[in-house]
Order: C-alpha cells, then sequence, then structure tokens
C-alpha cells in the first residue's frame, strides 16, 4: 500500500502559514492518484497473486473512497489553488483514517505497510503549523493504538498465523516512538531551512534596494554628462544673442530668462555629478576609508550616545603612529559597506551606555575599522553563534535578530573577516579586517 505524501516549495514567507499557502493542490491531489493505485496494485497482489484471503471489497471500498475523493476535487475545485494550514491538516488526517481503515482489514500492525502511517505527519511536520503538526500526531497515535487491540486477522494461506502479543506491543511503541521523533526532527530541520531562508531574502531585499538607489545614481550622473554639452550650447547662443539684439528689443528679456534659466540648469547637473566629498548622496564615488567610517556613523551622530571616529593619530602607541605614516586607503562606497557598517554601529548604539567608537587603522596589508561599545557586552548563549539568522539577546517581540545576519553577509561579500570578541575594558567589540590589496584592487577594476 502507498500513502499520500505532498511536497512544498522552499519557504520564503514571515510564517509557517504562509510557507503553507505555497502547497498546490493540484500536488495533493497527483500524490493521491499514485497512492490509490499502488494501493489497488498491493490489493491484488495479496489476493490473487499470493493466494491470501481477506475481505476484498471492502478493501477496494476503502481504496475507491480515495479515488472519489480526488474525482470530486479535480471537478468541483481549481487544482491550481495553494491550500490553507487548515485545509492541508484535513487532507493529511484523511489520509491517516484512509490507510488505518485498510490496515484494519488486512491485520493491523501485523501487516508491514503499518508504517506507512508515519508519511502523513512527517509531511506535516515538513510544511504545517506545530499545531497542525501535533493534531496529526495525535490523530496517527489514536489510529495505531486502536489498530493494536482490533483488527481482523492477519491473511495468510493457512489463516492461522498470528504475531505474539509482545512483538505487537514492540512494533506500536516503535511507531509511536517514530510519530514523535520524525515528526520533531524533521520540524525542527525544516524550521531551521525556513528561517534561514526568510533570513537570505531579507539580506536580498535590502540588498536589492541599496543597489537601486545605486543604479539611480548612476543614472543621474550619467544624464548629467550627457546634457552638460547641449545645455552648454544653449547658454553660449543665448549669450551670442543678447549681445546682438537692440538694448531697447522686446525680445531682451526672454533672452535674459533664457540665461538665467540655462545657468539654473547647469547647476542642477553639476549638483549631480558632485563626488561624495561634496554629495553624500552619489555611492559611486572613491573616498578614504575614514571618511566611509564617517558616512556610516552619521545617521547615529544625533542620538543620546556620543560617537568617536578614532583615526590612527588619534590612538596611543606604535601601531596608530605607524599606521598615519602610511598612505590612507581609498575605497568605493558601495551598499554593502555602508550599509554593513551601519548596522554594526547601530546595534552598538542601542546596547551602549554613553559612548561608542569606531577605530579605523591600515597598514600595508590589512585595513581594520573596530566598532566598540561601553555596554554589557555579548551574551554568552549567543556569541558562539553571532552572525547567524534570528539570534539576539533582547527581550523584545518585534526584534526579529537579523541585523547582525544581514550585516555579517553583505561585509563579507566585500571579503571582509569579522570577528565579535567581549573587550577586557567591558563592552563588546566587533571588528572588520580587509585585505588591502584585494578591496583596492577590486576598486581600480
Amino acid at each position: 500500500m502507498a500513502s499520500p505524501v505532498a511536497t512544498f516549495m522552499p519557504a520564503g514567507g514571515r510564517n509557517r502559514h504562509e510557507t503553507v499557502e505555497r502547497l498546490r493542490q493540484r500536488t495533493l491531489v497527483y500524490i493521491r492518484w499514485v497512492a490509490v493505485l499502488g494501493q489497488l496494485v498491493s490489493l491484488l497482489v495479496v489476493r490473487y497473486g499470493l493466494g491470501f484471503e481477506f475481505p476484498l471489497g471492502w478493501a477496494l471500498a476503502v481504496v475507491a473512497a480515495s479515488a472519489v475523493l480526488n474525482l470530486v476535487i479535480m471537478t468541483r475545485q481549481p487544482l491550481g489553488v495553494r491550500l490553507g494550514d487548515r485545509a492541508t491538516a484535513l487532507y493529511l488526517a484523511y489520509d491517516i483514517l484512509q490507510l488505518s481503515a485498510l490496515l484494519y482489514l488486512t491485520g493491523g500492525l501485523q501487516n508491514p505497510f503499518s508504517v506507512l502511517v508515519l508519511a502523513p505527519v512527517i509531511v506535516s511536520a515538513t510544511v504545517l503549523s506545530r499545531l497542525s503538526t501535533i493534531a496529526l500526531g495525535l490523530l496517527a497515535g489514536f489510529a495505531i493504538t486502536a489498530l493494536a487491540l482490533w483488527h481482523l486477522p492477519f491473511p495468510w494461506t493457512d489463516g492461522r498465523f498470528a504475531l505474539p502479543s509482545i512483538y505487537v506491543l514492540g512494533i506500536w511503541e516503535a511507531l509511536a516512538l517514530g510519530i514523535v521523533f520524525t515528526a520533531a526532527y524533521v520540524g525542527s530541520v525544516s524550521e531551521e531551512a525556513r528561517r534561514m531562508s526568510d533570513a537570505l531574502a531579507a539580506t536580498q531585499m535590502t540588498l536589492a534596494r541599496e543597489q537601486r538607489l545605486s543604479a539611480l545614481g548612476g543614472l543621474a550622473a550619467a544624464a548629467a554628462h550627457e546634457l552638460g554639452s547641449p545645455l552648454s550650447t544653449i547658454a553660449v547662443v543665448a549669450r551670442e544673442m543678447k549681445r546682438e539684439l537692440p538694448e531697447d528689443s522686446a525680445l531682451a528679456e526672454d533672452v535674459d530668462l533664457l540665461i538665467e534659466q540655462s545657468g539654473r540648469c547647469r547647476d542642477i547637473l553639476a549638483g549631480l555629478s558632485k563626488q561624495p566629498e561634496v554629495d553624500p548622496g552619489d555611492p559611486f564615488a572613491r573616498l578614504p576609508i575614514s571618511a566611509l567610517a564617517e558616512a556610516a556613523a552619521e545617521p547615529f551622530r544625533d542620538g543620546p550616545i556620543e560617537m568617536r571616529i578614532l583615526r590612527p593619530e588619534q590612538t596611543s602607541g606604535a601601531a596608530g603612529q605607524a599606521a598615519g605614516e602610511i598612505r590612507e586607503p581609498v575605497v568605493t562606497r558601495s551598499p554593502e559597506l555602508l550599509h554593513g557598517l551601519g548596522t554594526l554601529i547601530e546595534n552598538a548604539t542601542q546596547f551602549a551606555r554613553k559612548a561608542v567608537e569606531v577605530e579605523i587603522a591600515w597598514s600595508d596589508e590589512r585595513v581594520t575599522i573596530c566598532v566598540r561599545d561601553d555596554g554589557p557586552g555579548f551574551a554568552a548563549n549567543v556569541r558562539d553563534r553571532l552572525g547567524e539568522p534570528y539570534i539576539s539577546s533582547r527581550d523584545d517581540e518585534g526584534h526579529m535578530g537579523l541585523g547582525i545576519f544581514i550585516a555579517t553577509t553583505l561585509l563579507r561579500r566585500t571579503e571582509a573577516e569579522i570577528t565579535f570578541v567581549n573587550s577586557p575594558k567591558g563592552g563588546a567589540e566587533v571588528a572588520v579586517a580587509w585585505n588591502r590589496g584585494t578591496m583596492e584592487g577590486e576598486e581600480r577594476g
């Protein structure tokens, strides 16, 4: 006998109910047709091939019930509809009851096909909510308990075959533990996969938004470049016209207005073409690493937490003095760098008591930005898992625990190495380091 199982598309929603809606009714219907065919073939082979006696008519009626159900669904409902949690749970509950009816007619738990009662529960653990999985698990548990106590004799050639009661009890225990273990195991693995998928989707949305802003800035710069030449020609012709016109000409005022407006257009286009030192909204410009850190920290300067940007010459020790004598790296103001560093700085301000330090250092081989706060530091239960999605020590329900995951994902796209430690002086410290040659080589490329 075959038991229908459902397939599902990868999770991308925010909760399990949204994930279930990715399961199409067509999938359940087609898989049930496969189950009907498998059950029918199994019954006929056992009855006529092996010669075992059992109530074939009733068994065929149970199989026919699934066929009729499929026909009703196919004629009355669109197969392309995506099912919700409750509807899918009802489908799977029917599968458990239908399979239990067949097992009752063919020996109960002594039938080796009794293991298939696990299939609907596993499917539920994969795609349904925890409540639905628990309900289906209980239904399967009641079913195997009833089958252990009440069932027709197991069909055999001489009609006298019967397994010892202790062995049937062992089968029941194995199935019961299998329902609990597989549901919990498959459910936890599927939940982890869903959470990772949701977190990656959030990261992709964030990066796509930044890239759209970057593309908009690029279009603006291109438009400014292309319109510069014709606008200059218009301004030159307008000035020539003004020189040629008599002072009392009726067109003099119009020519003055044309010159004024062309000058205004030139100023607007010049603004679109400014470098980041003048126009922080242009994400395509190159700028020193310290200016990049300043830009990432700028949105968080107005809060109650003091923001300190420390360059090498402001740090004590030989390392700071050596870095001050080396040319400062110039980097591309990419969305990954800005958003990644900005998220780390924002996270530090949310945990800091009084101040956050952003320390910049560089050498001939390395570039490092260290974000340090004076807060309580990283909790011991999350320190080793930082960088994974949905990891947070906060108690507020609205916090998703995705900030550090998104920041590390974006920064690692720039080939950064990220370390999380608790500072000996107290507070948390996040160090982001790049290979200088790779970073500047990417800019030149």
